[in-house]
């Protein structure tokens, strides 16, 4: 989906259909106050955000689920599968599953820890406890009423924030930002910038791996069908790589035999080489990948202790 360019501030439009945002924001209101949740037997972390489009979820539930692991734990992660064909439960396997299987980002989930795809995410959950988990991690479902959190996150794009603070379809909230915020346990801001939510702020920032660290000073030729293609740009530009051309794709897109050739065509060129994030990366034909290289970043804590104390203080079932 790629977002309207009127999400970004308020205007004329946004004032237009205001009125539908406000009904789906009641929407949203009645189905929490109508919902009774149900209390998994192991506590549940839930990575949310306020906003449709990418705001990092998937990396930051990457990162819990390696530090729970540090910690002693068995996570499970469960997603929906976005784009996936698979309604589940089914156990995400990356050496068999495709993107058009479970969906793009279970398959970068499944490499941190298992991971379970479900369109239903109670039965999601139910596989998870059937895998031994002793924490359920959740890649979205904040806004979902059916299921008890023990820890709930709302991860914040710094470089995007709440849009023009509209609710769909007048802006890029998919509820208000009161409600929101005053059901979540801690804001994880990820980028440079401030933010004031009256909850405790978790900032962090996504960092290149070392490997990555192989495109200073090279020419690259960047593509990225992310929520924010900016953020992986900028990314190269951190990293020091020479980026001579850029494209963008909507998020999630399915790139094509096609699509892969032009770009691959489009590289050599320019005397590049096709770089593109590792969520890109799955979604690429088979046949495609060893021609692309795909840049790999983690999520980094500035307060890392605290972090792992608030992980730590998960209750033990």
């Amino acid at each position: 989906m790629k977002a309207p360019a009127f999400w970004g501030s308020d205007n004329a439009i946004s004032l237009m259909m205001a009125p539908l945002g406000h009904l789906y924001a009641l929407g949203g209101r009645w189905r929490r106050q109508s919902a009774t949740p149900w209390q998994a037997p192991v506590p549940v972390v839930c990575v949310g955000n306020l906003t449709v489009g990418g705001a990092g979820k998937t990396p930051t539930a990457i990162a819990l689920a390696r530090r729970l692991a540090v910690a002693g734990r068995k996570p499970v992660l469960v997603s929906r599968g976005y784009r996936g064909r698979l309604g589940g439960p089914v156990h995400v396997d990356p050496r068999s599953h495709t993107a058009a299987d479970v969906g793009d980002e279970p398959l970068l989930l499944a490499e941190a820890a298992p991971a379970v795809v479900a369109k239903d995410r109670l039965a999601g959950v139910h596989a998870a406890l059937d895998l031994g988990a002793d924490v359920v991690l959740l890649d979205d479902g904040f806004q979902d009423p059916r299921l008890a959190h023990d820890l709930a996150l709302v991860v914040v794009d710094a470089g995007a924030g709440f849009g023009n603070g509209r609710v769909l379809p007048a802006g890029p909230l998919r509820e208000p930002v009161a409600d929101g915020l005053a059901r979540a346990d801690a804001v994880i801001l990820i980028g440079d910038g401030k933010i004031h939510t009256g909850r405790p702020l978790w900032r962090a920032r996504l960092v290149p791996d070392e490997a990555s660290l192989r495109f200073r000073g090279a020419r690259v030729l960047a593509f990225a069908g992310i929520g924010r293609p900016e953020k992986f740009f900028a990314t190269l530009r951190e990293i020091g790589a020479e980026t001579v051309g850029t494209r963008r794709f909507a998020d999630h897109h399915p790139y094509s035999e096609d699509d892969a050739v032009r770009l691959i065509e489009d590289a050599a060129r320019l005397g590049a080489e096709p770089v593109t994030t590792r969520k890109d990366w799955v979604r690429l034909p088979a046949s495609a990948r060893p021609m692309v290289a795909p840049v790999d970043v983690a999520l980094a804590f500035s307060d890392e202790d605290e972090v792992m104390r608030r992980l730590k203080d998960l209750r033990r079932g």
